[in-house]
């Protein structure tokens, strides 16, 4: 390892350095953090899970109230649009909320397991309005919880939440020989049962069949989504009867249950073709595009061994010589890149300069009904007077207030959406792309250099570039660009050097 392991660590398996924040020592550091994030409550959704299935339940019933009222029409739609933007402000909220958890959190390990798991079991908050409320939800209650344990138990979570159940229309899903599918005359959905083999446990091409996903999907048949409290259900007399063979080994009988497809997630959480894709995808994530085969090796039996304990997995992995070897095989994703990239910049006393920025303008707080209004003074004056008086005091202010709401959405959200990575809006239920070639691309270096010479601007005007550099890259900065850097023109200039070098951009 030509890195020393603080170094190494902070940037392989976190979100990298940040001013003042200690680096983890040792390997068994890095675990730990597995186990702080575990009992942590994140920082989202906004306002706590008991508030937000509030929120989720308010929501449903006066969207189902819009759709059986009748009269006026454009009543109607005035009313559904206040509820999606209302929706949409708590969904930004959120997710300036959970990019604000990483770059402040001191466990980036755990950080970035959260974001690996999330998109391995992809939901997107895109599929319906009230999904903008209830992925946030998803990954604090179902998928960071469960992290360092079994992984049994993860996908047990996972796959059952109202989340994963909506987004693969799962309720929609009823087996065509129940008696709900005949009374109602709907049949079988095989999203779920598809996903669950090809992308949750056993990997594409493992070996299982067309046969296999139908049957999953029989076996999941009573697994849906009460409409009424949002809640996960099962409905047996939606469960498609009889005995259903996946991989050879049968589920169900004449009366269905509930445990029939838990034992189904049981069996393929510990399957050896499960543990052999899924160590390998987390060897993709932190290592390398084309990880060794004897670290995924090792990584699976681990994986065998405990019958699929992460935990042990995650210290397979670190304990793996290829995991400390090779820096910079790996292409920072947009997220990655950004979180990085304002930990670096996050210098001040507390949360830190950029954290108090970011937080204080997460949100518009409607200035931008304010600047209409001031816009329609302007205009309704434009007839009666040559000349407008200037901007009071308090439009001043307005004005102010909204260009560094603009400025914090432009370096956060707004970023992640130009760079192709929307926070919990993947482009399919395979997640966002891994690989070094979809991330490194011409317009990507243009996005980020627009991105580092913004940030550097905003929060850098007092830094000196050197300094910058030593902090942000300590002994992973090459000769080459502590040359550059020495010689910038202006602070600003330097670090946007710094967050724009190659050494930045890898991990």
């Amino acid at each position: 390892m030509s890195l020393s392991f603080p170094t190494m660590a902070a940037i392989r398996f976190g979100y990298g350095l940040r001013p003042g924040e200690a680096l983890a020592q040792t390997k068994d550091e890095l675990i730990a953090q597995v186990g702080r994030g575990a009992a942590a409550v994140p920082g989202f959704p906004v306002g706590g899970v008991a508030a937000r299935q509030a929120e989720i339940l308010d929501l449903q019933d006066r969207l189902r109230q819009i759709r059986q009222a009748g009269g006026d029409d454009l009543a109607r739609r005035q009313q559904r649009r206040a509820l999606q933007r209302r929706a949409q402000l708590l969904f930004q909220m959120d997710a300036n909320a959970r990019l604000m958890q990483a770059v402040l959190s001191p466990d980036g390990f755990n950080e970035r397991l959260a974001t690996f798991w999330t998109n391995h079991f992809s939901t997107s908050a895109a599929k319906s309005v009230p999904m903008r409320l209830i992925v946030p939800l998803y990954e604090a209650e179902a998928i960071r919880p469960f992290m360092g344990g079994r992984f049994a138990t993860l996908l047990r979570a996972a796959t059952a939440h109202p989340a994963m159940l909506i987004y693969l229309d799962q309720a929609q899903s009823l087996g065509p020989d129940s008696s709900g599918g005949m009374r109602r005359n709907k049949g079988l959905n095989e999203n779920l049962g598809r996903e669950l083999l090809e992308l949750h446990t056993l990997g594409a091409g493992s070996g299982y069949t067309q046969a296999d996903v139908r049957a999953a999907a029989m076996v999941l048949t009573g697994l849906t989504v009460d409409q009424q409290q949002m809640q996960t259900a099962f409905r047996p007399q939606i469960s498609e009867p009889g005995e259903h063979r996946v991989l050879g080994v049968g589920y169900g009988g004449a009366k269905r249950t509930r445990g029939d497809y838990l034992a189904m997630l049981d069996d393929l959480a510990v399957h050896p073709k499960t543990a052999g894709h899924i160590s390998r995808k987390l060897a993709v994530h932190f290592v390398s595009d084309q990880p060794p085969q004897e670290m995924i090796a090792a990584m699976s039996e681990a994986w065998m061994k405990t019958d699929g304990d992460l935990t042990a997995v995650y210290r397979a992995m670190l304990d793996h010589p290829a995991a400390w070897a090779n820096e910079g095989a790996k292409a920072r994703q947009p997220f990655d890149y950004i979180v990085s990239g304002l930990r670096a910049l996050d210098s001040g006393a507390g949360a830190g300069d950029v954290a108090a920025f970011m937080q204080a303008y997460r949100q518009d707080d409607a200035d931008g009904d304010d600047m209409a209004a001031m816009a329609q003074r302007k205009d309704a004056g434009a007839g009666q007077q040559p000349m407008q008086a200037p901007p009071g005091p308090e439009d001043e202010a307005r004005i102010k207030r909204r260009k560094a709401f603009q400025t914090a959405r432009a370096l956060g959200q707004g970023a992640l959406r130009r760079m192709g990575q929307p926070t919990w809006l993947p482009p399919s239920p395979a997640g966002f792309e891994e690989s070094f070639s979809a991330w490194i691309t011409a317009s990507q270096l243009s996005e980020r250099l627009a991105w580092a010479r913004r940030a550097s601007a905003q929060f850098g005007r007092d830094a000196d570039p050197r300094q910058f550099l030593k902090a942000t890259l300590a002994d992973a900065a090459r000769d080459e660009t502590i040359r550059v850097v020495s010689q910038a023109p202006s602070r600003t200039s330097g670090l946007t050097l710094v967050l724009d070098s190659p050494e930045f951009n890898r991990r």
